[in-house]
C-alpha cells in the first residue's frame, strides 16, 4: 500500500530524515519509535505532503504520489492524527469531525460519525461539547475520529499516548486494534516503546533521521542491544 523509496525530507537546508526505505502493507500496523528529534513526525509528514520531499519516492499502491499536493493525498485515503490533536477548540465535538469529511458527500457524514461514535462510545455525549474543554484523552479521541471521517485507507497516527492517562491510552489502543480489524493500515508513531511493541505488526527505529533497525515486535524484544541502546527497556 504506502512504500517509502529511499526518502529524505526537511525543512529548507536541514534534512530531518535521510533515506528511509519503509513499507506498510494493507491491513498492518508499523511503528515508527526513537528518541525525540530522530525524524519520526517529519516522516509522516512528508507522507502527507506537508514536510518537503528532499529525495527518493513516496509510493501508494504503486503510483509515485511524491508530487502530490497534500490534500489530494487525503482524497486518495490517506489521513493524519497529529501530535497535540491540533483541534479546533471552539467548535463543537460534532463540528470538528465535520471538519474531518468535508472532502466526502454530505450523505456519507452521519454514517461516518456513527461509526467514529461505535469506536469511542464516550464521545456520543459529548457531541456538543466545544473541544477545547474535553480532557486531554477524550480530545485524542475526536482527532482520531476526525481522521476517519475522510473514511482513509492508511491512517497516521502521530504520538497518540503523548500526555495521557494511563486508561485513556488503553482506550486509544484498543480503538487501533480495532482499525486493523477492520482492515486499515497504520503508521504509528510512539515514544511509548512498549504499547507500540503490543500492537504493532512491525517496527522500525529511527536515528538521527536514518532507519537503524527494522522488524517485527518479538525480533525487537530478543535484540539486547537495541533493548538496551534505543527502545530504552533494559
Amino acid at each position: 500500500m504506502l512504500r517509502l523509496e529511499a526518502m529524505s525530507c526537511g525543512y529548507g537546508p536541514v534534512r530531518a530524515v535521510d533515506g528511509l526505505d519503509l513499507e506498510v502493507p494493507p491491513g498492518e500496523i508499523v511503528a515508527l519509535i526513537g528518541a525525540n528529534g530522530a525524524g519520526k513526525s517529519s516522516s509522516l509528514g512528508a507522507v502527507c505532503g506537508l514536510v518537503e520531499l528532499q529525495q527518493g519516492r513516496i509510493l501508494w499502491n504503486g503510483e509515485d504520489i511524491s508530487a502530490c499536493q497534500a490534500h489530494r493525498r487525503i482524497g486518495l485515503g490517506i489521513a493524519l492524527v497529529p501530535e497535540g490533536r491540533r483541534l479546533f477548540p471552539d467548535l463543537t465535538v460534532a463540528e470538528n469531525l465535520l471538519v474531518g469529511g468535508l472532502r466526502l458527500p454530505k450523505a456519507r457524514q452521519p454514517d461516518n460519525q456513527a461509526r467514529v461514535l461505535e469506536t469511542f462510545p464516550r464521545l456520543t455525549d459529548r457531541l456538543q461539547q466545544k473541544a477545547g474543554t474535553l480532557s486531554g484523552g477524550e480530545q485524542q479521541m475526536v482527532a482520531i475520529g476526525r481522521a476517519l471521517m475522510s473514511q482513509p485507507n492508511l491512517i497516521l497516527i502521530d504520538e497518540v499516548s503523548l500526555g495521557l492517562m494511563p486508561m485513556m491510552v488503553d482506550v486509544c489502543y484498543q480503538a487501533i486494534a480495532g482499525l486493523k480489524e477492520d482492515g486499515l493500515s497504520v503508521l504509528l508513531v510512539e515514544q511509548n516503546t512498549t504499547r507500540a511493541l503490543d500492537v504493532a505488526d512491525r517496527i522500525c527505529v529511527l536515528e538521527s533521521g536514518r532507519a537503524k533497525w527494522q522488524g517485527t515486535p518479538e525480533q525487537a524484544k530478543a535484540h539486547p542491544t537495541l533493548i538496551e541502546s534505543y527502545l530504552g527497556l533494559a
